[in-house]
């Protein structure tokens, strides 16, 4: 469905000491990073795309909008918890602390968070919790 997201950001070297430790988390590859355009990308698996990129606005001004967000996909609920933290860690501002909202759908497990420059994050797990039987 989707070809690439890009993130605007207005200090290029701040969002991406925030999200290459994020997406590396994730298990997201970076496919590319040129500091001098600015602008840097992460390729899905199996890949090409969707890619997430990050960069400065081509119009040059930065305003995050109100309502948009881009939300991550995460393999387990261990993973959204340890994506929350880390971004908490890197200048990230909590918009929703990771847990269960079964008003999505019963195994829906999310945290929601803002990046630096104010844009909004999700990570979600829509996997039911791992099995503890064995």
């Amino acid at each position: 469905m989707f070809s690439h997201i890009h993130i605007g950001t207005r200090d290029f070297d701040l969002a991406l000491a925030f999200y290459r430790p994020l997406m590396a988390l994730l298990g997201v590859t970076e496919r590319f990073c040129d500091p001098a355009r600015p602008w840097a990308g992460w390729q899905s698996t199996p890949g090409p795309r969707p890619l997430l990129l990050l960069g400065a606005p081509y119009e040059g001004e930065h305003a995050p909008g109100n309502g948009q967000m881009v939300a991550l996909l995460a393999a387990t609920r261990a993973q959204v918890d340890a994506a929350h933290a880390l971004a908490l860690a890197h200048g990230g501002r909590c918009e929703g602390p990771p847990g269960l909202r079964p008003h999505y759908h019963a195994h829906y497990y999310g945290a929601y968070f803002r990046d630096p420059d104010g844009n909004k994050l999700c990570v979600a797990c829509h996997a039911p919790p791992a099995s503890t039987a064995g």
